[in-house]
């Protein structure tokens, strides 16, 4: 069934920008944080787990599990470089500011296992 203008229907959904734009954003962080980590100890298991930007791309929240306590300000130090490497490696209007956010989603898990465990050896 044609459309009025004469092009066919799409039959998949389209994948909106700002998800594309967040997946690469995710790339990029991520492979450059395997380069950073060689320097910085506090980076040595920090992993990305989702990238969350704006769609106008001032600012872009990235997501981050990592088992030490340190990685927030490690990750804040390097914030600069991670950046420039997403300026360098991506053709965008803007660079987005980065901010860390320790992953919720994460962090509950790891509770709720705790919890399990604690009640199996009350068992």
């Amino acid at each position: 069934m044609s459309s009025r203008r004469g092009r066919q229907p799409r039959s998949t959904p389209r994948y909106p920008r700002t998800a594309r734009v967040n997946e690469v954003l995710r790339e990029i962080v991520a492979e450059a944080l395997e380069r950073v980590a060689d320097h910085d100890e506090a980076l040595e298991l920090v992993t990305i787990t989702g990238v969350d930007a704006d769609t106008d791309l001032r600012r872009a929240t990235i997501f981050y599990s990592a088992p030490s306590a340190g990685a927030d300000a490690a990750l804040e130090e390097h914030r600069v470089r991670l950046q420039s490497e997403i300026n360098r490696q991506t053709r965008l209007k803007r660079t987005p500011l980065l901010k860390f956010v320790e992953d919720p989603g994460i962090s509950t898990g790891w509770r709720i296992e705790e919890v399990l465990r604690e009640m199996k050896d009350e068992e």
